[in-house]
């Protein structure tokens, strides 16, 4: 049972009025059960703190359920001690006032130099080593001979002689330190004077009255064994350390006693009470679902409800939002400008086969896949076919990529697609064949080779602007130096003038101007102060002149930067060359450009660099929250990833901020991210409602000038990615 404050820890009883049929929340590893859920979560949330010790290892700071798994396998262990030995042991344990460390010490001596009957060990016999087993034990005018079997090379009995102890050959003990200290735990319910259950005592034959040397110190009551008195605190020895180290004491509190008010270690006070306990003063943040309502959540407001009406069927959703983000995040690899989502939502939907958006992106990761995928490129090379893939012939390429990766569910579709009808397809079937091209598209060589060079430039990237930043701060560390050395300079000449002409600086204290004679005086003074700064003045002008040489040499060095990236042997000298290199030419470029269009540059050009997209967080219900960077809205994706949601609008954003509870890790670190992120979302949010408001008032203007003239179907907002063009494509 593990231990709480030294003690056991009672378990709840199961309740007395428990119907068959009714619905309680149990504690998987102490099958206690609850009707209420608090209680439940607050039983739970206590089990979960690193309060609790081991009984038998004495390990302290672990979870209730890592305290039985300790014990349990430290019984396990105690399992292996030889039962013959048993009975001694016990014996020596029994009212022993040693402490643990030195009763381990004086029983592990004691029984290594004690030879039990039944062991096998080795014996010398004619000059030579045989195995053999201890049958009898003689004893005679104080000297012992051992009656013992001798075995062969087969373990067969050969003969029985009587031998002295010299001649026998001790194994080691089958059993460490560790396991005989863990006997000792378990088999006492206290420690100094180390007391034996009295079951196991009356199992042995081992006496439960305390010896008469120690009935001065100890007694019984009500069965149990007491200490008569209570030594003080200032008595702490050496020995009380042993002891508390025996009864599973914090070791890193030093004193011999604690208030049971006393806060733990985490920071929470524990009250006890007839087996139940009251938590006050929980430290937060702690997990979300144990968060319990209180005053201060009044001021969270409610959370909104995302909208969902997306034209996609909502479990592919998720694959729409991945296909998208990888188009659009690598454009420039694939040769294909970027796309809304909404548009590429409307055209995966449409049942037209010729839709220029999903030809393009079809064509762009085959292309991809062509010039890399080896097993792609033989299979085109086997149809005979031509390596430029165009708008006519997209869907015979695709037909060869799914025959290659003959998957059962898409390839029942290929004689579909063959006979030109790739719109008719479902939706599902659409995403899941672009789910496939991208996959093996991340595989791709080119793709690995373009994911290292991003990487790259962003840690170069990350490194111009963490040198900025460290720059920056200490210009403003030297200005602050600066500021206080005038500062101390200028009070030094006030007491210098002071000191000269006390009648004139009272009068400039009295009046606020100097007489002549006090301007005479001051300017000796300040004539010098400058004498004595000559060598300041020459030193700064060094300074600068070494400053101005550096500059000039400035672009030398870069110059010269790829030579020495050549010269260097090893491949990790030319990765830091060619990191240096780098990062100095990004300092080259943002050189001449004020600190504000630096940082503009520097957050841009990082952001460019996409590695790959990441959820801002989750919510206590472990909902994930997702942020693109070209799509001004806030995804919201179930914990199982069959729902999606999404915020569209500043207000809805704010509402989100406002319901998260910073109690609970997961959406403290959520509003953490969303904060974070705030000023670029709710900038792409209005930007996209500014364009909106902008196509929108174009409209009614062209519709006000005519409205005999109906506007042409290729105008119609809903049908605007039928007009989209591949501006990226090269020929």
């Amino acid at each position: 049972m593990p231990l709480y404050k030294r003690k056991p820890f009672a378990l709840l009883e199961k309740p007395e009025d428990l119907k068959p049929n009714e619905l309680v929340f149990q504690v998987r590893f102490t099958k206690e059960i609850f009707r209420d859920y608090g209680d439940y979560l607050k039983r739970m949330h206590l089990y979960r703190q690193r309060i609790w010790s081991c009984k038998l290892s004495g390990k302290n700071y672990l979870t209730y359920e890592e305290a039985l798994l300790s014990e349990k396998e430290a019984g396990e262990e105690v399992q292996l001690f030889p039962k013959e030995l048993l009975a001694p042991v016990l014996r020596d344990v029994q009212f022993s006032m040693l402490s643990l460390n030195d009763l381990v010490n004086a029983i592990a001596v004691k029984l290594h130099g004690r030879l039990s009957v039944d062991t096998n060990l080795y014996g010398r016999k004619n000059s030579c080593i045989y195995t053999c087993r201890i049958v009898r034990i003689v004893e005679e005018d104080e000297k012992t001979q051992y009656e013992v079997e001798w075995m062969d090379k087969y373990d067969d009995i050969s003969e029985c002689t009587l031998v002295n102890e010299e001649d026998l050959i001790r194994k080691k003990l089958p059993y460490s330190r560790g396991v005989l200290k863990l006997l000792i735990r378990e088999s006492t319910y206290r420690s100094i004077p180390w007391v034996l259950h009295d079951k196991l005592a009356k199992e042995h034959g081992i006496p439960t009255h305390p010896p008469p040397e120690l009935e001065s110190e100890i007694s019984l009551k009500d069965g149990l064994v007491v200490v008569n008195k209570k030594r003080k605190r200032s008595e702490c020895s050496q020995t009380d350390m042993d002891v508390e180290e025996n009864e599973l004491l914090d070791p890193k509190r030093k004193n011999c006693s604690r208030n049971s008010h006393e806060p733990l270690s985490n920071g929470k006070s524990v009250y006890e009470e007839n087996g139940n306990l009251e938590l006050n003063a929980v430290r937060y943040p702690i997990d979300d679902l144990l968060v319990q309502p209180s005053e201060s959540d009044k001021y969270l407001t409610a959370r909104p409800s995302p909208s969902r009406d997306f034209n996609a069927p909502m479990h592919c959703v998720g694959d729409l939002l991945m296909v998208w983000d990888f188009c659009t995040s690598f454009g420039r690899l694939l040769q294909l400008s970027p796309f809304s989502l909404e548009d590429f939502e409307n055209a995966v939907c449409h049942s037209d086969s010729n839709v220029i958006l999903i030809m393009e992106a079809h064509s762009a990761l085959l292309r991809l896949l062509m010039k890399d995928n080896v097993r792609y490129f033989f299979t085109i090379k086997k149809k005979k076919r031509k390596t430029k893939i165009t708008l006519v012939t997209w869907a015979e390429y695709l037909c060869d990529f799914l025959e290659m990766i003959s998957i059962a569910e898409l390839s029942a579709h290929i004689s579909t697609i063959r006979r030109g009808h790739y719109g008719l397809l479902d939706v599902g079937v659409k995403l899941k064949i672009l789910g496939e091209l991208v996959a093996q598209a991340f595989m791709s060589d080119l793709f690995k080779e373009k994911l290292d060079e991003d990487i790259e430039k962003r840690q170069a990237l990350s490194a111009a602007r963490r040198d900025e930043a460290l720059e920056e701060g200490r210009k403003r560390r030297e200005e602050k130096e600066r500021s206080k050395t005038q500062s101390v300079e200028k009070v030094a000449r006030n007491g210098h003038i002071d000191s000269m002409n006390p009648v004139n600086s009272n009068h400039i204290r009295e009046n606020g101007h100097v007489s002549n004679e006090g301007k005479e005086k001051w300017a000796s003074c300040l004539k010098h102060s400058s004498d004595d700064s000559d060598g300041d003045a020459e030193m700064v002008n060094e300074k600068d002149a070494a400053e101005n040489i550096c500059n000039s040499s400035k672009k030398a060095a870069l110059k010269n930067g790829m030579m020495e990236l050549m010269q260097n042997k090893t491949k990790d000298q030319k990765q830091r060359a060619a990191h240096k290199l780098r990062k100095n030419q990004i300092k080259e470029t943002i050189e001449k450009r004020s600190k504000e269009q630096r940082k503009e540059y520097l957050d841009r050009e990082i952001e460019k660099r996409v590695i790959r997209t990441s959820p801002l967080g989750k919510d206590r219900d472990h909902n994930r929250y997702w942020f693109f960077r070209r799509e001004a809205k806030i995804f919201v994706e179930s914990s199982d990833s069959m729902e999606w949601g999404y915020y569209s609008s500043k207000e809805e954003v704010d509402a989100l901020l406002g319901s998260l509870n910073v109690k609970g890790v997961r959406e403290r670190a959520l509003k953490k991210q969303l904060e974070k992120f705030y000023d670029k979302i709710i900038l792409e949010i209005q930007k996209k409602l500014k364009d909106a408001t902008q196509e929108s008032a174009t409209e009614e203007s062209v519709r006000r000038r005519s409205t005999r003239v109906r506007a042409p179907p290729g105008e119609n907002p809903a049908l605007v990615f039928l007009k989209y063009v591949n501006k990226w494509k090269k020929e």
